[in-house]
């Protein structure tokens, strides 16, 4: 045992990338099978098997009695397929997740912690340990993140003769009716309860220093004041014609938008790469989220978790702490046009003028509080705020409502 342990001891000395914190070394590491799914977050499959095909290879070199599989599955309907796996007991080693997903699948999860060394918990970014932190232990280990700033086209701008973009909110309510004279909208709001509250209404929610959960996660918290403030900044917008109605009710194609038509000044819901075919790219203005009394957007993080039913955990976290590891998760970033977690990696696009821009912005997002009835909640407060901004409810009913209707969704 001792010639075992002197034998991991030095595997770790020398292929650091291979090992995890130690704490989780021993036999049971060394050798075993692990399979992970993961989905289409590299577009083309080709090039995403091919990348994950050449970081097995490199682990195997290190990690020779472990065996890696990675099977790439379609978004839809991934939380009924892995739901599924799990209740029959055939689910895999290592999933990705991102972070609304982790209360949900708690119970089911292995706490990465004691897998990641110190060094690699120190050098993720804050606000990305956080989003993946809950009760207090990280439930997943951080490949990439995304970032949902303001991003402005700058031929409306030169449309209406206006040099200066929009820093605050009180900026675009002053810009609308200026952008409305020449039939530009000062935004776009997709208020259909299919469209998700995390890139629409909630970084509003947080900007005016609100959120959606109390701190203690038992209650919501997004019909105080905040909330309020947020959604008639919404009303003020759709009241005045500022955005386009249609978007109310139904999620057309983007082709179907006025943003398709430089008709859209400055949004929130839609990234670079969405928009920069009907714009062009150097019509696209990468800025930091708007601010009223913070600038905050929204953006996800995507990690890996170890299930708690892995046929090997040690073997499984060895993978994990190897594929998060900063050169491969900077490969698989720049390969899925994101953005690294890691505080070491730098600069990921510095020749890049949109992602460089966008990477600025990463530091100024969040996830929110996770909550494992996140995603539920969600679903009873959108047909509320969809309700107050087609007027049928004041903002305050509206809230209240949603509000109650969550306390029975939390137990209450």
């Amino acid at each position: 045992m001792k010639r075992l342990l002197a034998l991991t001891a030095a595997l770790c000395l020398g292929v650091v990338a291979a090992c995890g914190s130690g704490g989780s070394g021993g036999s049971d590491a060394d050798s075993g099978s692990v399979t992970m799914w993961i989905y289409p977050v590299v577009p083309d499959q080709a090039k995403h098997q091919a990348f994950w095909d050449q970081r097995i290879a490199d682990f195997k070199k290190a990690n020779p009695n472990i065996d890696v599989k990675v099977e790439i599955f379609p978004w839809p309907q991934r939380d009924q397929k892995l739901q599924t796996a799990i209740a029959a007991g055939k689910g895999p080693d290592v999933v990705y997740l991102i972070p609304d997903q982790l209360p949900k699948y708690a119970k089911n999860i292995e706490p990465v912690d004691s897998y990641l060394s110190d060094q690699d918990k120190a050098d993720y970014l804050d606000n990305a340990k956080a989003a993946v932190t809950y009760e207090g232990k990280m439930l997943g280990a951080p490949i990439l993140t995304s970032t949902r700033p303001l991003v402005c086209d700058r031929k409306a701008f030169q449309a209406i003769g206006e040099t200066s973009y929009p820093k605050t909110w009180d900026d675009l309510l002053a810009l609308a009716p200026r952008f409305k004279a020449k039939g530009i909208d000062a935004t776009n709001y997709f208020a259909s309860p299919d469209a998700t509250l995390n890139e629409s209404f909630y970084p509003l929610l947080w900007q005016a220093g609100g959120d959606v959960f109390s701190a203690d996660g038992k209650s919501v918290a997004f019909d105080g004041e905040a909330g309020v403030k947020a959604l008639e900044f919404l009303k003020k917008l759709v009241d005045g014609g500022y955005v386009e109605k249609d978007l109310l009710s139904s999620i057309p194609n983007i082709e179907q938008t006025h943003i398709a038509q430089h008709k859209v000044a400055c949004t929130w819901q839609q990234a670079p790469a969405d928009v920069e075919a009907f714009w062009g790219k150097e019509n696209v203005v990468v800025l930091p989220p708007l601010t009223e009394t913070k600038s905050v957007g929204y953006g996800t993080v995507g990690s890996l978790s170890i299930l708690s039913g892995a046929k090997s955990k040690a073997a499984a976290g060895k993978w994990v702490a190897f594929a998060g590891q900063p050169n491969v998760a900077k490969e698989y970033d720049l390969a899925a046009n994101l953005f690294s977690p890691r505080k070491s990696t730098g600069q990921l696009y510095p020749n890049d003028p949109v992602q460089s821009a966008m990477e600025k912005t990463v530091t100024l997002t969040t996830v929110g509080s996770l909550n494992a009835k996140s995603r539920d909640v969600m679903a009873v407060l959108a047909p509320e705020i969809q309700a107050a901004l087609l007027g049928k409810k004041s903002s305050q009913d509206a809230l209240s409502s949603a509000a109650e209707q969550a306390k029975g969704l939390l137990g209450q």
